[in-house]
């Protein structure tokens, strides 16, 4: 399955401040696109909007799915279950063990090639933390977890927010790895502050002030 995201004059406002406004872009299935920007400068923003856990004030995020040569608009309500999402924001089940983490998100998400949790935490490299809480858990542990589960879901859409904020050099190693051997065949977004780490695959850009109102 394909899948193709257009932007069409997209806009976001918060009070009477617009955050971006008049963005359009066409991004065909297997692109990679990075969002750059600094803080505060919306760039998390625009990704939730693409993701669809927020609405644009102006336009439409439209996603379109091929199978073959028909291709066809892909209802609002089935969008979550085309993307998945790593954020150094994003909360992880505090109370559960990786081990019961992964078998729960497996449950709504499969993962790719249908990998076991024990493939899962091997490639995410806790296996040696399976059974501790994620409240014991390094932020860079955190992150590691949270970039993991969104690679290897079997999605053809991946959106990634900072991916190597708390990442040490060896944690920005393993993603890049995790990136070139699973992300290769997804269309993938990146948010990023210009840390090229984040972004070495991408092959398009959006620079959000240049759609500042």
């Amino acid at each position: 399955m394909s899948i193709s995201i257009h932007l069409n004059q997209i806009g976001k406002k918060f009070g009477r401040e617009w955050i971006f406004r008049g963005l359009t872009d066409d991004l065909i299935s297997g692109e990679k696109l990075v969002i750059l920007g600094g803080n505060g400068s919306g760039k998390s923003t625009l990704l939730q909007v693409i993701s669809g856990f927020v609405s644009p004030n102006e336009g439409q995020v439209l996603y379109h799915r091929s199978e073959g040569a028909a291709a066809t608009a892909l209802d609002a309500d089935n969008v979550k279950d085309v993307i998945s999402l790593a954020s150094p924001y994003l909360q992880l089940v505090e109370d559960f063990t990786a081990t019961e983490l992964i078998e729960h998100v497996a449950f709504f998400k499969p993962f790719v090639n249908r990998m076991s949790t024990e493939q899962i935490l091997d490639l995410v490299e806790l296996t040696h933390a399976r059974e501790k809480y994620i409240k014991q858990f390094s932020s860079g542990m955190k992150q590691r977890l949270r970039l993991g589960l969104a690679i290897l879901a079997d999605t053809p859409v991946l959106l990634l927010d900072e991916p190597v904020s708390n990442l040490d050099k060896k944690a920005i190693q393993w993603y890049q790895q995790m990136m070139t051997e699973y992300g290769n065949q997804k269309t993938v977004i990146v948010c990023s502050n210009a840390i090229e780490e984040e972004y070495f695959f991408c092959n398009k850009k959006i620079l959000v002030s240049d759609y500042k109102k």
